[in-house]
């Protein structure tokens, strides 16, 4: 499909008016010129002068047509059959159009809306697009969530533009206020990713969200370390401090380079390393974090996240959990639940 040419609405009015203005000024001289092949029967001396050219032509566009001027020639009547004729039919087009497309476009977006809302659940809210939300909703896909199934909330015009361009919904709005996030479907979303550019702002959209909906898995960014517990305290399950993160990733890089760029390797998606959260097979029940294929880092077990070294994982059970360091693509020695059909050991 090609581009579509988009226009603003000022545009599209605009150029309706001047293409029926266009209509009636062409229509007026047409008759004007002509005026000797018209007769006036309202007047003794039956003849048509410019004002009535111009009542003429808008009484006969609005086809209301009085009969009190007529062409009495046969060219002129002619001429009112092949051209005053069609630039009517345009006239009415051009009018009747454009209130028949306002109401079609508002009816369908009003339909597509409520189509969206009852549809929309167990969804994920991510409140501010700048490049923090663009790369939370690019890991997202490519770790297999529908777009459809991600809200984007944010009151710049830009980030509108960018979501929509991604195919992404979006509420316009400040995600701070209670309205918006409601508009957003805040109390039936699973996650919610809050990446606004101010501490501040982070902190009162989590307080809202948490109102609205208890059970959310909410992560936070923030940019200063001092705000980490208070955001915590508002009601983050997780936050991330962008501005320590990235200055650790830089000491690294400076000390070690090879470090950095085996981090780096970690934190990008699709080649290289990558880290990953993975139900464990019943293959792999009993056996040591460290004897399984993948580079197990982590244990996650009754909602506790243990070390692979610590006592309590010394041998995996049922339920539990891993995080792991694998090849970002798939390997048979690297499985993924459900890819192999191997069976997974979840409690039941």
């Amino acid at each position: 499909m090609l581009p579509e040419v988009v226009r603003s609405p000022w545009w599209q009015l605009a150029r309706r008016v001047l293409l029926a203005t266009a209509i009636l000024v062409g229509t007026v001289l047409l008759v004007w010129f002509d005026r000797a092949a018209y007769r006036d029967n309202n007047d003794p001396t039956g003849t048509v002068d410019l004002v009535d050219a111009i009542y003429y032509t808008t009484v006969t566009l609005s086809t209301t047509g009085y009969g009190d001027i007529a062409p009495v020639a046969d060219h002129a009547r002619m001429i009112n059959a092949f051209i005053i004729t069609p630039a009517r039919i345009a006239f009415l087009v051009l009018l009747i159009g454009t209130t028949l497309e306002v109401l079609a476009n508002q009816g369908r977006d009003m339909f597509r809306v409520a189509r969206w809302r009852k549809r929309m659940a167990h969804h994920v809210v991510v409140i501010g697009y700048g490049t923090k939300g663009r790369s939370a909703v690019e890991t997202l896909i490519n770790n297999g969530l529908e777009r459809e199934a991600i809200v984007v909330v944010d009151p710049t015009a830009t980030a509108l533009q960018d979501a929509h361009a991604d195919g992404l919904a979006v509420v316009t709005g400040d995600a701070t206020r209670r309205e918006v996030l409601r508009r957003a479907g805040v109390a039936t979303a699973d996650q919610v990713i809050i990446t606004t550019a101010r501490d501040d702002s982070n902190v009162l959209a989590t307080l809202t969200v948490r109102q609205l909906n208890p059970d959310a898995w909410i992560v936070a960014a923030a940019r200063e370390q001092e705000n980490v517990s208070l955001m915590k305290q508002s009601g983050a399950n997780s936050v991330i401090t962008s501005s320590d993160a990235v200055g650790r990733l830089l000491g690294l890089s400076s000390m070690s380079p090879s470090l950095g760029t085996v981090m780096e390797d970690l934190l990008t998606y699709g080649e290289g390393l990558e880290v990953a959260e993975r139900e464990l097979l019943v293959t792999e029940v009993g056996k040591q974090p460290q004897s399984l294929p993948d580079q197990v880092i982590a244990v996650v077990r009754d909602e506790r996240v243990y070390r692979y070294f610590d006592p309590v994982v010394t041998q995996l059970a049922r339920g539990d959990r891993l995080i792991v360091v694998r090849p970002a693509r798939e390997l048979p020695w690297a499985p993924r639940p459900g890819t192999h059909n191997e069976d997974a050991a979840i409690d039941e």
